[in-house]
């Protein structure tokens, strides 16, 4: 035996919590089968990656035989791309649970491999799938969530309340300077950049602080695969959540516009190239769903192994994973 394994084979996970994650996942199978909401199973391994520029998927590499060149594909980073196929072949309200894997991430509460609960209701409006989203997690945190009421905030209230910064009006200097005072010392950042930055060091970890806080109306640079607000197109029809400064969930309007989301690709594909970033290719399936027609929708993904985190006051995600990845 390996003397530098001498232990490492074993959980990180204690026995009472791998039972609790266990009966969590149950009771979230019960709380939408009560809804009437259809579980599906998609593929982990995928033919195309994400295009989006925070986001790493890893490749994978089959040989069809010995000897012959391997066939290159990417672990998901999301079963979204999937699950909106489905939703275009008219198969109505799903949802899944499922491991997915994201290059590059790794900390108290990230672990390349992790579990993600995600959702698709049609003919909702993002303000309805909030409302779901806080009775899922109102279950999932029991007792605790006695202690959190709700608030819904807008992307520009919360960086009023916390920086004093409209992210809209606030000139490029304004947000490099909030940045530098953040102690972020690099190179100048583009704006979303920047916005990006603030978000995760100075705002978001002081959101959800005794309340569940959904914080809606991203810029609609950040917009992915959300619409933009028609009352408002500077905005996306997006919102996050929040709960003791951890994100726990991302929820769109979802776009049904393939020119628009095919130009949204291009845009990020251009991005990776100015970044050094490698050039990838959109997703064409995708696409050619949303060309033959997805309803409306509104989806959300949200994280299992922080939910359960915040259930049970766990400090870091190895607390409730069987194997982190170092020990997988």
């Amino acid at each position: 035996m390996n003397p530098e394994h001498g232990s490492d084979w074993r959980a990180t996970a204690n026995a009472a919590m791998l039972r609790r994650r266990a009966a969590l996942l149950a009771a979230i199978r019960r709380f939408f089968a009560e809804r009437e909401v259809l579980e599906v199973d998609t593929p982990m391994v995928v033919n195309a990656p994400v295009t989006d520029l925070h986001i790493h998927s890893a490749r994978v590499r089959f040989n069809a035989e010995p000897g012959t060149a391997a066939t290159e594909f990417f672990l998901h980073t999301s079963p979204e791309y999937a699950m909106k196929r489905l939703l275009a072949g008219g198969l109505g309200d799903i949802y899944q649970i499922c491991h997915v894997v994201r290059g590059l991430e790794r900390g108290r509460l990230h672990n390349a491999e992790f579990t993600l609960i995600e959702w698709y209701r049609q003919g909702w409006t993002l303000a309805a799938l909030m409302d779901e989203v806080e009775a899922l997690v109102r279950i999932a945190l029991g007792k605790r969530a006695a202690a959190h009421g709700s608030v819904r905030l807008s992307y520009r209230e919360v960086f009023v309340q916390q920086l004093g910064i409209d992210p809209f009006d606030a000139s490029l200097q304004q947000l490099t300077d909030a940045a530098r005072a953040a102690g972020f010392a690099g190179a100048p950042a583009g704006r979303d950049e920047l916005l990006e930055l603030l978000m995760s060091v100075r705002v978001g970890p002081n959101l959800g602080r005794g309340a569940l806080t959904f914080v809606h109306g991203y810029p609609a640079s950040q917009a992915a695969l959300a619409r933009l607000d028609p009352a408002d197109p500077r905005a996306a029809q997006r919102f996050e959540l929040y709960c003791d400064g951890i994100e726990l969930a991302n929820g769109f309007h979802e776009l049904t516009d393939a020119h628009e989301q095919r130009a949204r690709f291009e845009h990020d594909i251009a991005e990776r190239g100015r970044l050094g970033l490698e050039a990838l290719s959109p997703d064409e399936r995708l696409l050619a769903a949303l060309a033959a027609g997805l309803p409306d929708s509104c989806g959300v993904a949200l994280g299992f192994d922080r939910l359960l985190m915040l259930a049970e006051g766990a400090e870091r995600i190895d607390d409730v994973l069987p194997f982190p990845i170092e020990r997988a």
